[in-house]
């Protein structure tokens, strides 16, 4: 027998089931021992934490009603939990998603972003770039794309807000204007772009479901057969090619995800969902890797929209309703809906979440 006042379990194998519990918890713990209480901010358990956490996707969304507007998280084990942004004290929409931090726009002050890690309830704001705010971007003096880049294996993030340049009381001239944020050294930096003269646009999702895998963010084009990515360590775009079976326009809808740290396209028919994923992403080499009959919820297929995935499950999103769909059974569940009326539709707010340890100071 050993000593009975010794350890149940040895150290390592206390960390491997503390990396598994829910922030909440962990920090909730920390009065347990002096060595708890300092994990959140110890180096080796923030990286084992992390790639734990990674793995799994929740789905964040707003659910707005007559009065007031409300944040939710849908987890595919832990259902649904009320998700709070209260720490920034604004009043915000977000803007950007990537590996446990948001990118968030003040909505009463036009320029103002934070970047926050909802999970430790740590915030930054982003110092206001030296671009004049009315002759930033065009139309309405916003950035269309707003994209955000963390990897969890480095130091820092960055921000990206991109759009077309107006200058003061003239037409756009066709210009695209990118301003990078990085958060080492606190500072931005432009690059303006001649960019894509056919250049078909972007629709509200496909501006919301911004992907960064491999050191670049990217962009669905509306309308087009490529996607537009973002190279930030050369600061560079480049068109990256679809699949070449999905048909722009033919009645098939496409959304831009990512999938267990690759580039993934869902496309959606009437009855199929089939899910893409880039398998070389240098060769632009593509493979079906999930085609899902939609019939069990045929009425809902018009307005759904799929907002997260992993190997495991896919999340989508209805006016009213969170969906999630497993891989594995192959069954559907719903995890949410909407009691009473709703002014906006659960996926025009909906992104995707990780909970993890990433520090934004």
């Amino acid at each position: 027998m050993g000593n009975p006042k010794g350890p149940l379990f040895p150290d390592e194998v206390i960390l491997q089931i503390l990396a598994r519990l829910p922030v909440k918890s962990l920090f909730r713990f920390k009065s347990v021992s002096k060595s708890w209480y300092t994990l959140p901010s110890d180096s080796y358990f923030i990286t084992l934490f992390n790639q734990i956490s990674v793995k799994d996707q929740t789905l964040v969304a707003e659910v707005p009603d007559s009065s007031t507007t409300s944040l939710i998280s849908v987890d595919n084990l832990r259902g649904v939990s009320e998700f709070s942004l209260e720490f920034l004290r604004d009043r915000v929409r977000i803007r950007a998603s990537c590996n446990g931090l948001l990118c968030c726009a003040s909505v009463p002050e036009k320029g103002v972003y934070y970047v926050c890690n909802p999970s430790t309830r740590e915030f930054r704001v982003l110092p206001r770039s030296r671009e004049r705010h009315v002759t930033r971007f065009y139309p309405d003096g916003e950035a269309t794309l707003v994209g955000l880049a963390c990897d969890v294996g480095k130091k820092g993030f960055n921000v990206v807000m991109a759009g077309y340049h107006r200058s003061f009381g003239h037409r756009p001239d066709g210009s695209f204007v990118c301003l990078v944020f990085d958060s080492e050294s606190n500072k931005w930096r432009k690059f303006v772009t001649a960019l894509l003269e056919d250049c078909g646009g972007f629709t509200h999702m496909s501006k919301n479901q911004v992907v960064f895998v491999g050191g670049k963010l990217h962009w669905l084009m509306s309308g087009l057969c490529y996607v537009l990515a973002l190279d930030l360590e050369h600061d560079v775009w480049r068109k990256v090619s679809l699949p070449g079976e999905i048909s722009c326009g033919g009645g098939n809808r496409v959304y831009l995800l990512e999938l267990d740290g690759f580039l993934s396209v869902v496309q959606l028919s009437d009855v199929w969902m089939k899910i893409w994923k880039m398998r070389d992403y240098e060769s632009e080499v593509w493979c079906v890797v999930d085609c899902v009959s939609l019939r069990c919820i045929r009425g809902l297929v018009p307005g759904i929209f799929p907002i997260c995935q992993t190997g495991e499950y896919v999340f989508l999103a209805t006016h009213k309703q969170v969906l999630v769909y497993q891989r594995r059974s192959k069954l559907w569940k719903e995890m949410f809906s909407v009691k009473g009326s709703c002014s906006l539709p659960l996926w025009f707010s909906a992104h995707a979440f990780r909970s993890t340890l990433v520090p934004c100071n």
